[in-house]
């Protein structure tokens, strides 16, 4: 049995009790002394085989911690984080989502809003120009957002947005038939059980 103020090796294998009477145990991934939080990684709840779960757990809520494996040698150095790359990719998130607010607030329809986001999964260079949304600099859709309302000089962009905005609204119409056909049939099934 492991003492209250051990401290863990990252990489050992440790099992103990929770205060629900359930048994844990996996290996070391994190141990913070301070404050008695353990990371252990334990075998996917999924079942899948390259899957893990990361569980962390409160020493002070837990009973008969027992290290099974202790891990003596230095664990393997930790994997370095692309900053650069984080930094982007925070800074394109915060770009969507303020995009997404003046959207809102400049009172575009539901329907525009669903369709920029449609466009923007395939082509980046998109934004809002009040109400309109203008693509690639070149193709400009103003409301009510449909094929005919996109607007620019003719070619290959706008031939290309023309075909996103009508696969977009097709896609739009046939989950709307897909979900009138099964709320038919809930009322259907709940009908025959009354």
């Amino acid at each position: 049995m492991a003492a209250p103020g051990d401290y863990f090796s990252v990489g050992s294998q440790v099992s103990c009790r929770t205060c629900h009477e359930q048994r844990l145990q996996g290996e070391v991934v994190a141990f913070d002394y301070p404050s008695k939080m353990l990371a252990l990684k334990c075998p996917s709840s999924s079942g899948k085989p390259n899957h893990a779960d990361i569980l962390l757990v409160n020493l002070q809520y837990v009973s008969d911690v027992e290290i099974i494996n202790d891990r003596t040698e230095t664990p393997p150095p930790l994997a370095s984080l692309n900053v650069s790359k984080l930094a982007n990719k925070a800074r394109t998130e915060k770009e969507e989502k303020l995009s997404q607010a003046y959207a809102i607030s400049a009172g575009v329809s539901l329907e525009g809003q669903q369709l920029f986001q449609t466009i923007h999964k395939t082509i980046k260079d998109c934004k809002w120009q009040e109400k309109n949304i203008v693509v690639m600099e070149d193709v400009v859709i103003a409301p009510p957002y449909q094929v005919e309302n996109c607007k620019g000089k003719e070619g290959s962009a706008l031939s290309h947005v023309r075909k996103i905005v009508e696969k977009h609204f097709r896609d739009v119409e046939s989950q709307k038939v897909m979900q009138g056909s099964q709320a038919q049939q809930t009322q259907k099934e709940t009908a025959l059980s009354s």
